[in-house]
């Protein structure tokens, strides 16, 4: 889950950036209809299960259907000397038949952290001209082009309408690592099972009779890299425990338990009607304990700031489920995510709320 929440703060930034990035190249273009979609469009994903990085382009642009490829970076201005790494890979690629690489087309999008007004757009063919090789030891020393900031500085123009944007990136963020310390918050309950002694061959077999248990089976199973016997019955079973009254507690260990075992088995022709329904019930249960203050809550003997961050913790797993799903078994029934965190009900009040709670 630490790769997941890694790989979604850039998702959490493309598609906040996605509209305004839009109307940005219309405006560089204005001779051409240019539409720009997040790459995969609709079924893109944000993190890969099995781990690794993507290929893909950040973002297709279509020019009157010739399509370039844009790439997107930000970096944190406040540090001294800032610089820009770019994958040689996006930058050039070899002549056939030679043993020199020329610029690929791509445009580039480069946004400052601390400078939320500030952007430009670098081609590959600038980037060619004028950035240093170099080797990124963060990125397995692989060989990047770097451009520093006394070279990029002049480039950068001012649009106030990012300040917006960057706001939203900054309080979904927050709202990432606030509900992934549940995950560390466990860790610290169940470090007495962790630690313990573990009958492996019993601990898959035996598809457990209540859901707190099932979830610290599971929890304990995603910990020591196994997997259930007959994991699709576990599945279809732990979906028995959903219904439009359940705790925000409980919906938090159900969404857990669904994460898990969702990526360790095919689902069948008859479970996946099943799942999809289910996930539905979820986001409705979520959704019906919101709160106009931005909380979330089911009970009055857990916190607010707890109980919320039950229901931010189930719709980030919700999402990431629904993502995929519509990704390998091109499901109709669910709504594909157009911006991350989308299903919490006031964004906004729940930020200010949960960032209070944590000063």
């Amino acid at each position: 889950m630490e790769y997941r929440k890694d790989m979604k703060k850039k998702a959490i930034a493309e598609l906040e950036v996605l509209g305004w990035l839009g109307g940005k190249v219309k405006e560089q273009y204005p001779e051409k209809r240019v539409r720009v979609s997040k790459s995969g469009g609709d079924r893109f994903l944000w993190f890969l299960r099995k781990g690794g990085i993507s290929r893909e382009p950040d973002f297709i642009a279509d020019f009157d259907n010739e399509k370039r490829e844009i790439e997107f970076q930000y970096v944190d201005a406040s540090i001294e000397n800032f610089y820009f790494n770019f994958k040689t890979s996006k930058v050039v690629r070899k002549i056939r038949g030679k043993r020199q690489y020329e610029p690929k087309p791509t445009l580039f999008l480069c946004l400052l952290k601390q400078s939320p007004s500030k952007y430009t757009f670098i081609t590959g063919d600038w980037i060619f001209k004028n950035a240093q090789k170099t080797v990124e030891a963060a990125w397995g020393s692989r060989e990047v082009y770097r451009v520093t900031s006394d070279i990029l500085a002049k480039k950068f123009e001012d649009d106030t309408g990012l300040q917006k944007i960057w706001n939203n990136i900054e309080a979904k963020l927050f709202i990432l690592n606030f509900q992934h310390q549940l995950i560390n918050i466990h860790k610290e309950e169940l470090s007495h099972l962790l630690q313990g002694v573990i009958d492996e061959n019993k601990i898959v077999k035996v598809i457990p009779k209540d859901l707190d248990s099932f979830f610290k089976v599971c929890f304990i199973l995603d910990n020591i890299n196994k997997v259930p016997d007959n994991a699709n019955l576990w599945l279809v079973y732990l979906l028995t425990y959903i219904n439009k009254d359940t705790s925000l507690g409980d919906i938090s260990k159900i969404t857990f338990c669904i994460d898990f075992l969702y990526p360790k088995i095919e689902l069948k022709a008859n479970e996946l009607p099943q799942l999809v329904g289910k996930i539905k019930t979820l986001l409705q249960a979520i959704k019906a304990f919101a709160k106009e203050d931005g909380s979330y809550r089911s009970s009055l003997k857990v916190s607010p700031l707890e109980e919320t961050r039950y229901a931010l913790f189930s719709i980030n797993l919700l999402e990431d489920l629904i993502q995929d799903m519509i990704y390998y078994y091109e499901v109709a029934e669910l709504k594909p995510i157009k911006k991350i965190y989308e299903n919490i009900e006031h964004i906004e009040k729940t930020y200010k709320l949960i960032k209070g709670g944590e000063a």
